[in-house]
């Protein structure tokens, strides 16, 4: 295919996407208008602004008419929805939150998204021979809806959409030393794969017991199992990095699940969880659904302390996770700390620290570390992230007559930057960079040269913060 028609077919995929975000948001903008209440008069008397302030911590009752607060969890009555993570997962109440929301008479209705138009070299100074450079587009959106199920019970659906595949090809944009899943039968490496089309469809119930205790059922084709931290493009600390963690795989891997059936109880400031799921990640092909199996089990202990905190630990039982290696089965443990501090007005500090251990049956137990914060300040948000992640030859697609079977440890360290500088409707637009340096063992410098440094700017997209 010559560089001509390439080009084309390029521009003809950013044509496309733009035309679906700008229609994405004007549909949103003209929804959000029409189911949005009215804002407060001033000039409202103090029993108005009584009831407005019971509203935000409860039910608005209107003679036999009942609204469903903006404030309401996915997955329980009695929690902040800010506690929303990916999945099942909990965020710190504290946290902050993009997106748009509006209401009918007995829905409550979410949308949000974040895409990143942008330039990423890898291995800027082409010291190396696995390094590449691209033009592309990583993108995820979602769209949720709840409602009450008589005075105790909750309804609750999510969809998330990614359109990777197309902004991304079927082998996903270059990042240095990511690993996982594959492209036309060879193991994806210094690649972050693209995301499926439909990456959750999910519903949930939940009963409440009582003020302090839950019982909820989550069932996702495709959704997302108790099983890691919450996934990185959900996160505070990541929202603004366009790049997955290349620990991955050690962490939220199974964030798209083809099959899962959780079962969570809450009491009080602790919730357990177990789940069965389908093991065996999203195949290449990005736009169907993968054959449900539900071979693989997790369970999760989370616990939030207070308002600012949201802790994990957990441990999944993974049935052939790797199509080109399927007769390996991995044990996955989790253990995850999310920070959440609200400083001001547009102003916050939001940190996540987490490692994740996978154990396959005759190899070594490889480790991931990963440390990244991000703070926002009215319009200029600064994040950064290290992480330390242990690959095997394996792994890396390496040849162990050569290289033997050492792991490798990886570190890698992110500082970036975006300063917002046009909204647009109810969203932002905001332009930024990023450089990522890398550092492992001196045997890989003739592939990937010593100390390789990666860089990107991009234009990213994504909905204003919503007030509470």
């Amino acid at each position: 295919m010559s560089q001509h028609t390439i080009g084309n077919l390029m521009q003809l995929k950013f044509k496309l996407l733009s035309l679906f975000i700008f229609g994405l948001i004007f549909s949103a903008n003209a929804q959000h208008e029409m189911h949005m209440p009215a804002k407060k008069d001033s000039t409202k008397n103090k029993m108005t602004d009584t009831m407005s302030m019971e509203m935000d911590h409860g039910m608005h009752n209107m003679g036999d008419m009942k609204m469903e607060s903006p404030m309401s969890h996915a997955y329980s009555l009695n929690l902040p929805m800010s506690r929303n993570g990916s999945g099942t997962a909990w965020l710190p109440d504290a946290s902050p939150m993009y997106g748009l929301m509006y209401h009918s008479k007995k829905w409550m209705y979410m949308l949000h998204g974040n895409i990143a138009l942008r330039y990423t070299k890898q291995d800027v100074g082409d010291n190396g021979k696995r390094g590449g450079d691209k033009f592309d587009a990583p993108n995820w959106f979602m769209f949720m809806g709840q409602r009450k199920v008589g005075e105790k019970g909750l309804f609750h659906f999510s969809s998330m959409l990614s359109f990777d595949r197309l902004t991304e090809g079927g082998a996903g944009y270059p990042l240095l030393f990511q690993t996982g899943e594959s492209w036309k039968g060879q193991p994806l490496v210094d690649r972050q794969h693209p995301h499926d089309l439909f990456s959750e469809l999910s519903v949930a119930y939940t009963y409440s017991f009582s003020k302090k205790s839950d019982l909820s059922v989550y069932l996702g084709y495709p959704g997302e199992p108790a099983l890691g931290s919450v996934a990185f493009m959900h996160r505070p600390s990541a929202l603004a990095n366009p790049d997955a963690p290349i620990s991955h795989h050690w962490n939220d891997g199974t964030h798209i699940t083809f099959g899962v059936a959780t079962l969570g109880f809450r009491y009080d400031k602790f919730k357990i969880e177990a789940s069965s799921f389908n093991g065996r990640e999203p195949d290449e092909n990005r736009f169907d659904f993968d054959k449900p199996r539900f071979d693989s089990y997790s369970a999760r202990l989370s616990f939030n302390p207070n308002k600012n905190w949201a802790l994990q630990v957990s441990h999944g039982w993974i049935k052939s996770p790797e199509s080109l290696h399927g007769d390996e089965n991995v044990n996955r443990t989790i253990a995850s700390a999310i920070y959440a501090l609200p400083i001001g007005e547009n102003q916050n500090l939001n940190a996540t620290a987490l490692w994740g251990m996978n154990k396959t049956k005759g190899h070594n137990s490889e480790n991931a570390v990963l440390i990244e914060g991000a703070y926002r300040l009215k319009k200029l948000s600064f994040y950064t992230r290290y992480e330390w992640v242990q690959k095997s030859v394996e792994e890396l697609n390496l040849d162990e007559n050569i290289y033997g079977e050492n792991l490798f440890g990886v570190n890698a360290l992110s500082l970036g930057l975006n300063y917002d500088v046009l909204n647009l409707s109810k969203f932002k637009t905001a332009i930024g960079g990023q450089v990522s340096f890398y550092n492992t063992n001196g045997a890989l410098n003739t592939l990937y040269g010593k100390n390789p440094i990666g860089a990107q700017v991009f234009i990213r997209i994504y909905p204003a913060l919503m007030k509470m």
